[in-house]
């Protein structure tokens, strides 16, 4: 008795086992095939993008930069397709270096570019170091321009609209002024640091006789200024490949930071305005 219930132990693990494996093999098989439709339904979703990508750039000798950023090439395509009849412009600091602004004009040789927000200050104590010069070329190749100031959460915010205000000169035609919030404080708390915004927004548009924009990313938006700063525009930064059009609500939308246009090295933010160029012109400084 005792060696015909040690078999049937025996037969029964053997089973199990072949089930086991058998049961493995079918998993995996189908988590197989469902990447391969989840491909297959991307390649679907980006393929317009994909065909004029590599139609416009197959005559043409990649560079390994160039390469490693082939999706979001595509990606950013899809959006520009998607955003047909606004306004395209671009965003730049020092990290651009050395801008040749007679060359900037046009992304992917097909989107006119006819804005730019340009960074002005840091903080309570640093100015851009290629403000003056961008500020000056944008000019000069008859782009909207507008100056931003990047705010730090820790510093003293009257001091930072001080030093904003002695940098920036506004003239008739220029965008108005922009917070651009990121971070939050470490030593304060959320109820502090909106007190110090609404006091750099409140003395910079006190200055200026113009209500300044605030830039900052989709999460930072809903999460801490959605319902309290309801009475501005907001200018939002999101790159996720899932977001393709712009929301109702935003004024405009940096949907890239990698994207290549004719006078600058590096990568550059892309922005789109929600609205066509004679809208945009109409919220410029009067």
């Amino acid at each position: 008795m005792r060696k015909k219930t040690v078999r049937r132990r025996t037969t029964v693990t053997r089973k199990s086992k072949k089930k086991s494996v058998f049961v493995t093999k079918v998993i995996r098989y189908l988590s197989w095939v469902l990447v391969g439709i989840f491909l297959v339904g991307i390649v679907y979703h980006y393929r317009e993008g994909l065909a004029y990508y590599f139609s416009f750039k197959s005559n043409k000798v990649l560079s390994e930069a160039e390469e490693s950023k082939h999706f979001s090439d595509v990606r950013n395509f899809q959006v520009l397709e998607k955003s047909e009849g606004k306004t395209i412009g671009l965003d730049v600091s020092e990290y651009q270096e050395k801008i040749s602004w007679s060359y900037v004009d046009t992304l992917e040789q097909k989107y006119p570019l006819d804005f730019v927000f340009i960074r002005a200050t840091v903080g309570n104590d640093r100015v851009d170091s290629e403000f003056k010069r961008n500020w000056l070329g944008a000019k000069e190749n008859k782009m909207i321009r507008g100056a931003y100031h990047y705010y730090r959460p820790n510093e003293n915010s009257i001091e930072q609209a001080e030093l904003f205000i002695q940098t920036v000169t506004l003239k008739k035609g220029d965008l108005p002024p922009v917070l651009d919030i990121e971070r939050l404080p470490k030593n304060q708390s959320i109820d502090s640091l909106k007190i110090g915004l609404k006091r750099w927004l409140t003395k910079v548009e006190s200055h200026y006789k113009v209500r300044p924009i605030i830039y900052t990313g989709e999460k930072y938006y809903d999460d801490f200024l959605k319902e309290e700063f309801s009475d501005y525009l907001f200018w939002i930064a999101n790159y996720n490949f899932y977001r393709e059009e712009i929301q109702d609500e935003w004024l405009f939308w940096q949907f890239t930071e990698k994207a290549k246009v004719p006078g600058i090295k590096t990568n550059v933010d892309i922005n789109i305005y929600n609205g066509d160029l004679q809208q945009l012109r109409f919220i410029t400084v009067d």
